[in-house]
């Protein structure tokens, strides 16, 4: 099956896209974060990305920044706690632009790198992805079998950088 694969950073793209490969399917990566900032933060994690891409052997489309887009989605809940309700919409606004994306890619299904994270409730991400593309989201929680694990591995092994906080302005940690 040819997978879409939402990919938030190159860590979890890493992970991911080997699991997807490993079983057969053949994967184009989709880097689509208007949510990251600021932006010298998400052209780290797009080369991320790319170099994972590379190194797996997988297709890497960008998707267009507009972090003012995603500013505009979000800013009613500025003040939610991180793992709040803004990251149900952040998910959300991310999934539907991959599922809009979805027929030009060429491939039958999508999914998201999103739910590799143990700080991400896989739930709530595969029942937003259902939500948003029905028949067409490929479900999966990326972290089972050690996935998070293998990620990070293959993060170390292709010198992936690796990010100390979500990507909103508002995950970022002030120490």
């Amino acid at each position: 099956m040819k997978v879409l694969l939402h990919i938030c950073c190159g860590v979890c793209a890493a992970g991911a896209a080997e699991r997807l490969i490993s079983e057969g399917h053949q994967v184009t990566g989709y880097f689509y974060n208007p949510n990251i900032h600021p932006e010298v933060e998400y052209l780290r994690r797009l080369d991320a990305s790319r170099k994972a891409a590379q190194g797996l052997g997988f297709q890497l489309v960008e998707g267009p920044y507009t972090p003012d887009d995603w500013f505009a989605a979000t800013d009613a809940l500025k003040d939610e706690p991180e793992g709040g309700k803004r990251c149900d919409i952040c998910f959300r606004y991310r999934l539907q632009q991959t599922f809009l994306y979805l027929p030009e890619s060429g491939c039958d299904m999508f999914a998201t790198t999103l739910t590799i994270s143990p700080h991400k409730p896989a739930a709530v991400i595969n029942r937003i992805g259902t939500e948003t593309g029905g028949d067409k989201y490929f479900e999966r929680d990326f972290k089972k079998k050690a996935g998070f694990q293998r990620a990070g591995i293959l993060s170390r092994e292709l010198d992936i950088y690796r990010q100390d906080y979500c990507g909103c302005l508002y995950s970022i940690r002030v120490d």
